[in-house]
């Protein structure tokens, strides 16, 4: 091939390595081509890129051929070949680099490797700084690298600097968005100290269930596969899916039991009143009847009967209240009691009879589960729009830009009696039903909260069962969740790996 013609094909190649490196924002997987196509350009045996840390004026690479997978070197500016090279801004095309003593032969003692011709390089970025220096190590055929080579390498300098600022950017935009997530977590959770870690935990097994449907692939699972950007998005949704929680109100959020604890200490003192009227009206009776001209003893025996009896039914309404009080399923039949307590009734301050429990707090007592009002309920379920208007404020880049639907979308259920939409079917995203399935288990089987008690593994596994045989999750996702075992291969034994993967860009 002659000279021209071998010109026009390198730099037809070195268009063809920008095209590429511009689409790469990966900067470690941009550096090893960058260095690759660097090496193929010059025909070098081996090359090495170093960047610029202006903050600490060092020079300082992540990809050096030879060198290991990861090497940490790091040389000061206007040291040696590469730091010269960063100093003066110029190339520097050395036919024996031991003949100059700017050269740091340490590095081919430590690795063996004997260097004879050099070529270093710098990168300018589009403000005409040096954004790095690419170095070229021994040219093939053991001839010095020609004035050619050094215009070529300068020129895919120039593009690979623009490409490394690209990738810079892209990766502090990234790591902006990781400082935002982790500190709304941060924010949601110190609202309430007994769900601390549920965020990173529903994210972990989401994503963990995500590899798991990707290696199933079968039936509506063919052909699934969660690209690193798709992973991103999945995990931050999973992240901020309960961020709304900080448009509840505190005290209904934390809520542990029936009666907020002020309301339980009313109807406790209102007990305590209602057992000294009783006894009151015990020694008013008593008083009236021994006026009357009754004998002592019989007054006092009646009366003690009656008064033992009518606290009897005080304590045990009292006991009713209690146990009714507690989050846990009403049993059949209390309804009845709970009416009849509504209407005891004992003497107010003023003379006139009061009732025990007033109709709102038998209502209350009567929630058949949980510890929520209708009215309360409302307002926790409305943490989920909360979460969609919150994230839709923010200017997401094309790649996240679904996190909004998706975060929304775990409490919704197949048959359409979820919230906040009321999506049925594949109106919801696969996304959101593996959220949805991640996030009932981790709140069942996490320590235990205010409100309820943990249940185990197995325990929980039932409950996901039952709400897939009424049509409320998603039959095959739960499979693969249960067939991959994905709680205890992913969280019980520390597995870690499937967070990090999808935190890589």
């Amino acid at each position: 091939m002659d000279g021209p013609q071998r010109r026009i094909d390198k730099l037809t190649s070195i268009l063809d390595v920008a095209k590429a490196m511009v689409a790469q924002r990966d900067l470690d997987a941009l550096l090893r081509m960058i260095v690759r196509e660097a090496g193929r350009v010059v025909d070098a045996d081996r090359c090495s890129l170093f960047l610029v840390d202006r903050e600490e004026k060092v020079l300082y690479s992540k990809v050096a051929q030879g060198m290991g997978p990861s090497p940490r070197i790091r040389v000061p500016l206007g040291v040696g070949i590469a730091g010269a090279t960063a100093r003066t801004r110029r190339p520097i095309n050395l036919p024996d680099a031991y003949a100059d003593s700017r050269f740091n032969r340490a590095v081919d003692l430590s690795t063996g490797y004997r260097t004879t011709s050099l070529l270093c390089v710098p990168m300018f970025n589009t403000d005409g700084d040096v954004a790095g220096v690419i170095q070229a190590l021994n040219k093939a055929g053991g001839v010095p690298f020609s004035d050619e080579d050094e215009e070529l390498l300068l020129a895919l300098g120039g593009q690979a600097a623009s490409a490394v600022e690209n990738a810079l950017l892209h990766e502090e935009i990234h790591q902006l968005f990781e400082g935002f997530v982790k500190a709304s977590v941060v924010a949601i959770e110190s609202r309430d100290s007994t769900t601390a870690g549920h965020s990173e935990r529903v994210a972990r097994l989401t994503l963990a269930l995500a590899d798991a449907v990707e290696r199933d692939g079968r039936g509506p699972f063919a052909g699934i596969v969660f690209s690193p950007d798709q992973r991103m998005e999945l995990r931050y949704a999973a992240l901020l899916h309960d961020f709304g929680k900080v448009g509840v109100r505190e005290h209904v959020l934390m809520k542990a039991n029936k009666f907020h604890p002020h309301e339980l200490t009313l109807v406790e003192h209102r007990f305590d009143y209602a057992r000294k009227s009783f006894e009151a009206e015990s020694l008013r009776r008593q008083r009236d009847r021994l006026a009357a001209g009754e004998r002592l003893d019989p007054v006092l025996m009646d009366e003690e009967a009656i008064l033992s009896a009518k606290l009897r039914e005080l304590e045990a309404a009292r006991e009713l209240v209690r146990r009714c009080n507690r989050p846990t399923v009403l049993p059949a039949g209390i309804s009845a009691p709970l009416a009849q307590l509504a209407a005891l009734s004992f003497l107010g301050p003023d003379g006139l009879p009061q009732t025990l429990l007033s109709a709102q707090e038998v209502e209350l007592l009567s929630i058949p589960k949980g510890s929520l009002s209708p009215a309360e309920r409302l307002e926790i379920e409305s943490h989920v729009s909360h979460t969609y208007r919150f994230l839709k404020q923010i200017p997401w880049t094309r790649s996240l830009r679904r996190i909004p639907e998706i975060a929304c979308g775990h409490h919704e259920k197949l048959d359409g009696t979820g919230y906040p939409l009321g999506k049925a079917g594949q109106e919801i995203g696969l996304e959101a039903r593996m959220m949805a399935i991640a996030d009932i288990y981790d709140a069942l089987t996490v320590s235990d909260r205010p409100y309820k008690r943990s249940v185990s593994h197995d325990d929980a596994l039932e409950i996901l069962s039952a709400d897939v045989r009424s049509g409320k999750l998603d039959a095959e996702v739960f499979r693969v969740f249960v067939e991959a075992d994905v709680p205890r291969r992913f969280l019980e034994d520390g597995e870690e790996r499937t967070a990090e993967r999808a935190a890589a860009r």
